[in-house]
């Protein structure tokens, strides 16, 4: 196991040092899963939820979001974005599910990509775009519904740097 490079040898938190290393293409994708009853993934998706446009507004806060992600990651380096794009997908409930767990609702995939060319990578602000997009799908409908459930954020896949490429198993 490599060591924390967060970490100094007395083990107080630090910034990485990232000014010997080659600037590269980076990118990554991070997703979050929206679960919600039918009805409310109704009222999102007809545009009649009580706030307005749900979605769009969900996609805007993720975009804004990966831009402040050294603001509210205290480690994190403010690096220059080239991209970033949050796309949010339906997902109907299966017809064959007889149980009521919330991983049988309906919902939204939110998928978030941020690219860049720099020193370090951008799978934190990937996470920080697809969170904050989830956190305001359920602001924008909370109104209609309390129990609405955001799971599985993670990071899909990243390519560039030391480290390589990386994907999810799925």
């Amino acid at each position: 196991m490599q060591p924390l490079t967060h970490l100094d040898r007395s083990g107080q938190a630090q910034m990485v040092d990232i000014t010997a290393k080659t600037a590269t293409v980076r990118e990554a994708t991070a997703i979050a899963i929206v679960r919600m009853e039918p009805e409310t993934f109704a009222a999102i998706a007809t545009g009649n939820a009580p706030k307005g446009d749900v979605l769009g507004t969900a996609r805007l806060a993720g975009i804004m979001a990966a831009k402040q992600t050294p603001n509210l990651i205290p480690l994190c380096h403010p690096i220059p974005l080239g991209k970033v794009s949050v796309n949010i997908d339906p997902l109907d409930r299966p017809a064959d599910i007889s149980d009521d767990s919330p991983r049988d609702r309906p919902g939204y995939r939110i998928q978030a990509t941020v690219k860049t060319k720099g020193e370090t990578g951008v799978e934190m602000e990937a996470l920080t775009a697809a969170t904050a997009a989830a956190l305001t799908l359920y602001d924008m409908a909370k109104a209609l519904e309390k129990s609405i459930c955001i799971e599985n954020i993670h990071l899909l896949r990243k390519t560039g740097g030391k480290s390589g490429d990386y994907h999810a198993e799925d």
